[in-house]
């Protein structure tokens, strides 16, 4: 399809294409927002505001920090923490001293750290405390030469950050105790930066500015190389698209968005982080979403325009009582991303708020957004919407010859926000790469006559856990090597809440062998949201003629 179907349903103001060279690196679009925005405030945390000026000065002092360190241009350094305020000024500073951020999801086991840093080659990381433990379990095994340690207090001022911090570890116990000898505190190695003489490096926009971890099929997590242009271009896409209900908020008032996401996914950290940045925006960064009253106790204090979130997310808070106590009268754009959004949350958002969930996708691979449904839209559409100014989609058959329209196959993305390629896997590459620079999605999708794109179904046995992937083979190999487990298969049922969740089915390989058991095991070397929530013992499993696994039949059943 050589032409762009869907251009006529754009808004009126969205443009066809953006210009990923207006900035030749993300230094380039930072430094220019800490310039123009220095005295608005960037973030609320805890009812704390940071502004644009302290950011530009703490990340350049802790870049000056990290260049002290010896590293070499293009080194990754780790971040791993929940949505604080020294991440964001953290991923300036690597990105400043001209290294590769590697956001970490800070609820990893140690196997899954272990993994994470070792293939990316950190040689640095900086992590809040509370998870400390973990690093320490694992940092023996990795490249990991240097650690700088935060915590929930340390930019909240003396007064609030010393009693947030009593509270955090002695009260709550939040922090296991830990051993990382050499670890240097976050406001120590600021201190030390502000000491130290930062050297800007020559940044350009082909340089590695993230590895974005995504699972495999294979089961070992991959890094998703995403370049400064890409980035930078969905940006600017995302902006784009946004601007026909941004340009209703009122000149007077700052545009706020809610970081309620976590921004080591990369939905949180372009839409959410980046884009705010890009347009002196004002973010709310919420640490723990889980909580719902105190998210909405933070909300009823501020006029919110924008609020990327999950399904899980907005269904969760429309139904809680305390969701009336915030002022929604201002909300301009509420994207849903990251699993499907379903039409009975849509409806409810939308009588609550007067905002509809404009529901977009994307993935790892294309920093993250490909498709959305207009701003504009007065209804919910059951569709991923359109391809975003720039993006062309096609939709493929396992030849990878394009489909009529109306006709199911698989996803495939072109534009200029698509990965360069998986870190250290040109094999892996080649798979999902089409000759003509298309990026196949595995999903399976149908394209109607207007450009709308509907996903009908996964190639993947992968399993959308609230917006997370999960991969069979990950956990399977993890169960598998339990003492007791013969055989074991992991695939996806449909979860009222969480969209999917994970079942194990195992045969035994000890009779003793009990639930309870494998709950522990599973507890101990799987992330939270990649633990089955069913597990079932059986004689055996349905197998093909040549031994492999009918993952679809278990799911059937």
């Amino acid at each position: 399809m050589s032409e762009r179907i869907w251009l006529s349903g754009y808004p009126e103001g969205v443009p066809a294409d953006i210009d990923p060279s207006a900035y030749g690196s993300l230094v380039e679009l930072l430094e220019e927002s800490f310039g123009k925005y220095a005295d608005r405030t960037a973030y609320r945390f805890m009812g704390h505001s940071v502004s644009y000026a302290e950011t530009d000065q703490q990340s350049r002092a802790l870049a000056a920090y990290l260049q002290g360190l010896g590293l070499a241009k293009g080194e990754r350094v780790a971040l791993m923490m929940p949505n604080v305020p020294q991440y964001p000024a953290a991923v300036a500073a690597v990105l400043r001293a001209g290294y590769v951020v590697v956001n970490v999801n800070p609820l990893y086991t140690a196997r899954e750290l272990e993994h994470q840093l070792t293939d990316s080659g950190a040689k640095a990381i900086i992590i809040i405390e509370n998870f400390a433990a973990t690093l320490a379990q694992c940092i023996a095994r990795t490249p990991v030469k240097h650690v700088v340690l935060a915590s929930m207090g340390d930019r909240l001022g003396w007064l609030k950050g010393t009693l947030v911090n009593y509270v955090v570890r002695k009260v709550k116990k939040l922090v296991p105790p830990f051993s990382l000898p050499g670890a240097v505190r976050y406001n120590d190695a600021v201190a030390r930066g502000r000491a130290a003489t930062f050297k800007a490096p020559v940044i350009g926009p082909d340089d590695i500015a993230v590895l974005q971890y995504t699972g495999g099929t294979t089961g070992v997590a991959k890094g998703a190389m995403l370049l400064h242009r890409n980035i930078i271009a969905n940006v600017l896409q995302s902006e784009a698209w946004n601007q026909p209900a941004m340009d209703t908020v009122p000149k007077d008032q700052q545009s706020t968005c809610v970081c309620a996401l976590p921004l080591y996914h990369i939905f949180a950290f372009t839409v959410g982080m980046m884009l705010s940045l890009r347009t002196g925006g004002l973010l709310i960064l919420i640490p723990n979403p889980r909580d719902l009253p105190s998210v909405l106790k933070d909300l009823s204090k501020e006029t919110i325009h924008t609020f990327p979130a999950v399904n899980t997310l907005f269904n969760g808070l429309a139904h809680h009582p305390d969701f009336g106590t915030v002022d929604w009268k201002n909300l301009k754009v509420s994207v849903g991303g990251g699993m499907a959004v379903q039409s009975a949350v849509a409806k409810l958002w939308l009588e609550k708020t007067g905002c509809p969930i404009c529901e977009g996708y994307g993935l790892s691979e294309t920093s993250p957004s490909a498709t959305c449904n207009p701003v504009t839209s007065k209804a919910f559409t059951g569709t991923i919407g359109l391809p975003l100014p720039s993006t062309a989609i096609k939709i493929l058959d396992d030849n990878g010859v394009e489909v009529p329209l109306g006709q199911p196959g698989e996803i495939a993305i072109q534009g200029p926000q698509v990965m360069a390629g998986y870190w250290q896997r040109p094999d892996e590459t080649a798979k999902v790469m089409t000759p003509d620079g298309f990026f196949k999605s595995g999903d399976i999708g149908i394209m109607d006559e207007r450009g709308y794109t509907k996903i009908v179904d996964r190639k993947k046995d992968m399993i959308l856990v609230s917006g997370f992937n999960v991969y069979p083979n990950e956990i399977e190999d993890v169960v598998a090597a339990m003492p007791g487990v013969l055989e074991v298969a992991a695939v996806g049922v449909p979860d009222e809440k969480m969209g999917e969740a994970v079942k194990l089915v195992i045969v035994k390989k000890d009779p003793a062998l009990t639930e309870d058991a494998v709950r522990q095991y599973c507890h101990d070397n799987l992330t939270g949201y990649k633990r089955p929530r069913i597990i079932e013992f059986r004689a055996d499993l349905p197998k093909t003629p040549v031994g492999k696994v009918l993952r679809r039949e278990l799911r059937d059943k």
